[in-house]
């Protein structure tokens, strides 16, 4: 925490609340030359997939892409102001941030340079992601108490369960997992940002609980120092309000690979310090449909030659039924807020 250097020593709860307004600020003021320079450098913006709904020829053609620097650049300024970096689940946040945001931003460079909306294979970036994650996920164990480092912990029932040596690949794919189901997402204007913001800001109100005693009143583990996450989900959370400034419709800017893999990856890292997996799969919802979509396009396609749905991932197929984009984003928009409200839920004993 830098600003302890000034004799900055406030509780946790200030300390988010600073770093999301620090992050929300230099997210709008900066807005505006970011996205300058991205013009600057895109001259035809990102491209666009001519397989996709052909509204988005007229309506998304020359917007830049790599928002996700703005995002990345106040986040992590915002972190190493307020958040105490002598707790290792804070470096290691970064380090997420740092590898899959890079990853992100070779993939859009390629884009825009190539002028192709692909770049890296596939088979590339899933390895990337993977070799990443598993890295992620060992240290996350071995640093996590014994108590609680192998423990599946299930909401509502207040059931545990023991995955032993399970534990880290299941860890692996729920961080890959939310890596690619947050960037299959970002294909609307503000879509996955604002599904975002209330993911991280549920898991920040989490981290504030499980880092604190008053976790046992929950039937949540308790991780000793685990509550400085929250000051990271809160700049997350600042960036992106500052963010969607710039991405709501009609979008200024685009998230890219850079925003949204970095974005999606943290979300699965931050479940998997604070244990709480199983409900990352519950208000991250959206996420997962969008996932699903694609994986049920692909399979019934294989089998049958056929089309499962109109179009995925499935924010495109209401696109193909004749839904205007707005509506599709309010829409998933308001399935993100019900599905947060039943984590929520999770916090009552019944």
């Amino acid at each position: 925490m830098l600003l302890s250097t000034l004799g900055f020593e406030a509780n946790v709860i200030i300390r988010a609340l600073s770093a999301l307004l620090t992050s929300l600020v230099l997210a709008l003021v900066l807005g505006k030359p970011v996205i300058s320079l991205l013009h600057k450098h895109q001259h035809h913006g990102q491209p666009i997939r001519t397989d996709g709904p052909q509204s988005h020829l007229q309506t998304k053609q020359g917007t830049p892409t790599m928002g996700g620097l703005l995002i990345l650049g106040t986040a992590i300024l915002s972190i190493l102001l307020y958040a105490n970096t002598s707790y290792h689940f804070v470096w290691v946040s970064l380090a997420v941030l740092l590898i899959y945001g890079l990853t992100g931003f070779i993939d859009d460079y390629i884009k825009v340079t190539k002028e192709t909306p692909n770049a890296l294979t596939a088979k590339a970036k899933l390895f990337i992601q993977f070799m990443t994650a598993v890295m992620v996920a060992t240290i996350i164990t071995a640093a996590t108490p014994n108590a609680s480092s192998n423990i599946l912990y299930f909401p509502y029932f207040r059931f545990i369960l023991n995955l032993s040596w399970l534990y880290i690949p299941f860890a692996v794919v729920v961080i890959s997992g939310a890596s690619n189901g947050v960037n299959l997402s970002d294909g609307l204007d503000g879509l996955a940002t604002g599904l975002l913001i209330l993911s991280f800001t549920f898991f920040g109100v989490i981290a504030y609980i499980v880092g604190n005693p008053i976790a046992l009143n929950f039937a949540f583990p308790y991780i000793p120092r685990s509550a400085e996450i929250a000051v990271v989900c809160a700049s997350i959370v600042g960036s992106c309000l500052g963010f969607l400034y710039y991405n709501a419709p009609k979008a200024k800017v685009f998230m890219g690979d850079t925003g949204s893999l970095a974005m999606g990856a943290l979300l699965g890292t931050v479940a998997v310090i604070l244990k709480q997996e199983i409900l990352l799969a519950i208000v991250g919802f959206v996420f997962v449909a969008e996932t699903l979509s694609v994986m049920i396009q692909v399979l019934y396609f294989k089998k049958t030659g056929k089309r499962f749905f109109k179009m995925a991932p499935i924010h495109h197929h209401f696109e193909q039924c004749g839904w205007p984009e707005r509506k599709v984003v309010l829409r998933f928009w308001l399935a993100g807020f019900i599905a947060a409200f039943l984590g929520f839920l999770s916090l009552i004993k019944f």
